[in-house]
């Protein structure tokens, strides 16, 4: 699936380590993620696949190592590296006060939409009840939630998305809207998923075991 484009982007770790107090939860990490491909981060619970995820999102930063974003042969500054990332996460909050069409609007202002995608065509896509376009999201149930989330990062116009436990309170139906969604909208991105849960993740390209940089 990879593209093998030099204008692609990439996100190149080197001797990444990260630790809390004096207890490492990973080191040595040196990986390459390239835009087109699909990765797995798998790994026991505890094993450190969400803190490897906020390190490659740049939500928290190493104790020790290297992390850079390439696009086009060129160093992306870290302080621009969020504009390129679409990020779902059980631990993401949305703003429960906003109704659904002004959550999809606020999101478009820092982060616009896919072409072909605007706040009425993602709300199509999210496939809810009719009625809850004016709805605050805190109203919603925590599986409308994660789907909202989801979509928001799944049909954002970035080359970089990151799941992170992505089919957390879907119901059957929620994980096939998820599969269907994620294999539509990743065809041409970097897609980085952490889970235990093969229908999360098995059709990725490459696996990853966060427990070999113990």
């Amino acid at each position: 699936m990879s593209i093998n484009n030099p204008k692609t982007t990439k996100i190149v770790l080197e001797n990444i380590g990260k630790r809390f107090r004096f207890e490492w939860i990973f080191k040595n990490v040196s990986l390459t993620f390239e835009q087109g491909k699909r990765y797995a981060l798998l790994g026991h619970n505890g094993s450190g696949k969400s803190t490897l995820m906020q390190l490659i999102s740049g939500f928290l930063t190493p104790s020790k190592g290297s992390l850079r974003c390439i696009e086009a042969e060129k160093g992306i500054d870290l302080d621009d590296f969020y504009t390129k990332i679409s990020y779902a996460a059980p631990y993401i909050d949305l703003i429960e006060e906003f109704t659904l069409q002004e959550t999809i609007d606020f999101h478009q202002k820092f982060k616009p939409f896919s072409d072909g995608f605007d706040t009425q065509k993602v709300m199509e896509r999210l496939n809810f009840p009719k009625g809850n376009t004016h709805k605050q999201v805190r109203y919603f149930s925590s599986g409308m939630k994660q789907r909202l989330k989801l979509a928001l990062a799944l049909c954002s116009n970035t080359p970089i998305i990151l799941l992170d436990e992505p089919t957390t309170n879907l119901d059957a139906q929620g994980v096939e809207w998820y599969r269907a969604l994620v294999l539509e909208r990743t065809q041409d991105k970097l897609l980085i998923v952490a889970s235990n849960i093969p229908q999360d993740y098995d059709f990725c390209d490459e696996e990853i075991l966060v427990e070999n940089y113990k």
